[in-house]
């Protein structure tokens, strides 16, 4: 019987390249060889997916809260203290969040209210350049990790606004690694 629903949805490439395609696999090992793949291991070893189909900015924050080893200070479940999205709320109601999503404002409030340094990056107030030399400046570091927000629709894909940690960078084709949250 068929379900109604999404499910495991076709990558559009181009311009995006699966990550566990041929082709994925060659970027990865390429970027890590050249050193641009420094925070994805700790993004990685955190990765968790969206409760909530708006909580992609939250699922976000809390991955890359838990790369920086930051201590939220209350705790997850028993004696552990782990961010989750459920502990995200000093700058906007999980309700709001989650009938509206979140604003980069609000996701960089948020990351500042967890104790994270946060430079937030409009792309009306920067350059392609400075955000390029952003991305290959923390690409090469496992203590700087970037948050992208921006529209599904630009990738070919279904959907609005999203947020999604940027997890390295290969230079050679100017990409980066999207650890999607969805």
């Amino acid at each position: 019987m068929a379900m109604a629903g999404l499910y495991r949805r076709v990558l559009p490439s181009p311009p995006a390249v699966d990550f566990s395609s041929d082709e994925g696999k060659k970027l990865f090992i390429e970027a890590i060889q050249a050193g641009t793949m420094e925070g994805f291991y700790k993004l990685i070893s955190n990765f968790q997916t969206q409760l909530e189909p708006a909580y992609c900015g939250l699922a976000t924050l809390s991955m890359v809260l838990n790369a920086l080893s930051i201590d939220p200070k209350i705790r997850w479940r028993g004696p552990w203290r782990w961010f989750d999205e459920s502990m995200l709320d000093c700058c906007e109601p999980l309700e709001k969040v989650k009938a509206e999503g979140i604003s980069l404002g609000k996701v960089a409030c948020l990351a500042q209210c967890a104790g994270a340094e946060v430079q937030a990056f409009r792309t009306s107030e920067t350059t392609l350049d400075r955000f390029r030399q952003h991305v290959q400046s923390c690409s090469v570091s496992d203590g700087c990790h970037l948050v992208s927000s921006y529209h599904r629709g630009t990738l070919k894909q279904t959907g609005t606004g999203h947020f999604s940690p940027i997890g390295g960078y290969h230079a050679g084709r100017d990409m980066v690694l999207i650890l999607d949250v969805a």
